[in-house]
């Protein structure tokens, strides 16, 4: 996806944002469903504004995006991300298929990974980071259960950093996926493809880089020879804050056919999936 000119109805940039993009510094785009459908309030807003922070103090410039008042967002005020927070359930889970609907009709909405890779684009930004991209979900054999975050990396030049796929997803039919529309899985420093809050798992990442300069060469190099789509970089979670005690597959399994008993499918099945394994 190439960069368009959008109306301020539309589409608007953050000043901070737009300077950063003008003087070429480092912009990282972050996602606003973990805001909205992640955490319960005050907390997710403090983490939201904790993370904006964290990347300042690295010498680079945030852009979390959402969707308010039906336009694209990129860099959100402190007001915009508490609005996100205190509002959570009530603001729109937007991907790639309810984006043109959630901003013609006016609504606040919260960024998937696939509709944060499109505004990014749109932007001009080309690195975008989170925790965990969606899948390929067990089972999809039988029910297509396929994120669109996958789809979006096939075919939008944004870069996303990330823990993995989310640890609930079926790890390897994801790398086979990926594999087969061409996105690079990158492992900064591994070889492994870590699991969310688990630092490795059974399946290798496709090339493991050690170095940010490493994946920008690989970056400039995909999309100057016409490589359209994205690229994931796994980058595990610190030793410190992994998950201590390793549940088995089985553990993991159980738990995740809960929803699917109860009937809950499509892009609701992620959160229930969620909530079965904190309880």
């Amino acid at each position: 996806m190439s960069e368009l000119t959008l109306s301020p109805e539309l589409l608007q940039i953050s000043a901070e944002v737009q300077d950063a993009l003008k003087n070429k510094k480092s912009v990282v785009a972050l996602e606003s469903t973990i805001i909205s459908h992640g955490m319960p309030f005050p907390q997710n807003a403090q983490t939201a504004i904790e993370v904006e922070e964290t990347i300042r103090k690295q010498g680079a410039v945030p852009a979390t995006i959402a969707i308010i008042g039906g336009v694209m967002k990129v860099g959100l005020s402190k007001e915009e991300i508490e609005l996100l927070g205190r509002e959570g359930h009530n603001v729109t889970k937007v991907s790639r298929r309810d984006l043109p609907f959630v901003v013609a009709a006016g609504k606040n909405g919260a960024t998937t990974v696939a509709s944060t890779m499109i505004i990014a684009a749109l932007a001009g930004i080309k690195v975008f980071a989170t925790g965990g991209i969606g899948g390929v979900h067990r089972g999809a054999e039988h029910t297509f259960d396929i994120s669109a975050d996958l789809q979006e990396l096939a075919n939008t030049n944004v870069t996303v950093v990330c823990a993995g796929a989310k640890s609930i997803l079926d790890l390897g039919l994801t790398t086979e996926y990926l594999e087969t529309f061409g996105v690079p899985l990158i492992g900064y420093q591994t070889k492994a493809l870590p699991a969310f809050f688990c630092r490795t798992s059974p399946f290798d990442v496709s090339i493991r880089l050690d170095s940010a300069r490493e994946i920008a060469r690989a970056m400039a190099v995909k999309w100057q020879t016409g490589l359209n789509g994205g690229l994931v970089v796994a980058n595990p979670i610190p030793d410190s804050l992994r998950c201590q005690k390793k549940p088995s597959m089985q553990q993991l399994i159980k738990p995740l056919l809960k929803p699917k008993e109860q009937g809950v499918i499509g892009k609701e099945s992620t959160r229930s999936c969620w909530r079965v394994l904190r309880s």
